[in-house]
This record gives structure tokens, C-alpha cells and sequence, in this order.
């Protein structure tokens, strides 16, 4: 069982036959790791216009972070940003991919979808934090940690829906004959407190939009 691919992914990366018809062991849910990037890095540049390059963590380990860089550095010139490529796939990297920030004065970092990332919450927020950088998460969890702002699905969500895909496997379901699905639960997280704290405004629309406020 898969979760937090690309909806696409699971097909280009030869995991599945289809998305209705896995046809072997793998099925899963789409979380939109790729998808999602172009719009958060869209989202970040509106909270912070001025600034002309945005970082994106990926970590290099995660074939999904390839297909996910490549989104977002396509979408940049459409949004009229420059994108700092950072990669991670342990603690002393994330460190270090801060320090590449503040020595290239990037304005701010969308952080990749990636389960080693989403387990580093504590770190990554903390460092975003000490050297002042707006940062764009995929999950309410960051935010709720202080990180400035996140758009995508419900992790709580995914983890339940892929509970229950287990259940019907464990009571002899094949993987092959449950199609990898896609949630339907997409939200903006703003905290408002961090943007307070960064000396950020948060534009009137954006709050119009948020699903969540933390104050």
C-alpha cells in the first residue's frame, strides 16, 4: 500500500498498471505531492512579493521529490519568482539547507511533501523560526508547530483512509482490485501569530480564503 504520491506517479513510476486497476500489490491514495508544489510556491510569493527567489526542500532520496521539483520549476517563471533547489535527506542536510538560504538571501521555502520532511517538524520550524524565513508546508501540522502557512491534504485524514484499506486487505481484499483514490480534502492553514512575528501582513484574500486562522 502506497500513500502521499503524485496522482500520476503511481503509473510513471511503474508501480501500478492504473489507477483503477493497480493490477499487483501497491494501491494507495494521492496526496498531491506534485500538484500541489506549483500552487503552494504560487500561494508563499503572495505572502511574500517582494522577494524575488523561494527555496524548495526536497529530499533527493524520495523519487517523487524529481517529479515535484520539476513542477515547481516550471511554475516559477509563471509566478515571476526564481527557485533555490535545497535537498535533504538527514538532519546535518537540513541544517545546512538553511544556512544556503540566509548565505543566498532567499526570501522564503516551500518545503517538499515527503515523509522524512514530515517527520522533522520540530527542526524545520525551529530553524525557520531562528533565521526568520516565511515558510509553505503541505500539512496543518507545521503550521500548528509555527510554521508561517500550509496548503494541501489532511495527513490525519490519509492515515485513516489508509487504515481502512488495510483493514479490507487484512480481511482478504486484493490490493490489485481497490483503485488508488484521491482525497477530496484540500485546505490553506495560516498562522497568524508567525506572520506577526516575521512582520508579515497577510493579504485580505488569502484570509478570505484560509480554512484555518491560528491566532
Amino acid at each position: 500500500m502506497a500513500i502521499g504520491l503524485a496522482f500520476g506517479a503511481y503509473v510513471q513510476l511503474g508501480l501500478v498498471a492504473s489507477l483503477n486497476r493497480p493490477g499487483g500489490n501497491l494501491t494507495g491514495f494521492n496526496a498531491f505531492s506534485g500538484e500541489l508544489g506549483a500552487k503552494g510556491l504560487a500561494l508563499l510569493h503572495e505572502l511574500v512579493p517582494s522577494t524575488a527567489t523561494i527555496g524548495f526542500l526536497g529530499n533527493p532520496i524520495n523519487p517523487i521529490s524529481e517529479l515535484t521539483t520539476r513542477d515547481v520549476l516550471a511554475a516559477a517563471p509563471t509566478i515571476g519568482v526564481k527557485l533555490q533547489t535545497l535537498k535533504a535527506s538527514t538532519d546535518r542536510e537540513i541544517d545546512a539547507a538553511f544556512v544556503s538560504l540566509v548565505q543566498a538571501r532567499t526570501g522564503a521555502l516551500l518545503v517538499g511533501n515527503d515523509a522524512f520532511l514530515n517527520n522533522r517538524i520540530e527542526q524545520v520550524v525551529a530553524l525557520a523560526a531562528r533565521h526568520g524565513i516565511p515558510t509553505m508546508h503541505s500539512f496543518r501540522e507545521f503550521v500548528a508547530a509555527g510554521g508561517l502557512v500550509s496548503y494541501g491534504t489532511s495527513l490525519i485524514e490519509q492515515y485513516r483512509q489508509v487504515g481502512l484499506y488495510t483493514g479490507r486487505i487484512l480481511k482478504g481484499e486484493k490490493p490489485a482490485d481497490l483503485p488508488v483514490q484521491q482525497t477530496t480534502k484540500i485546505g490553506l492553514i495560516i498562522n497568524l501569530r508567525t506572520a506577526k512575528a516575521l512582520g508579515l501582513q497577510i493579504p485580505d484574500r488569502l484570509l478570505a480564503l484560509a480554512d484555518e486562522v491560528i491566532e
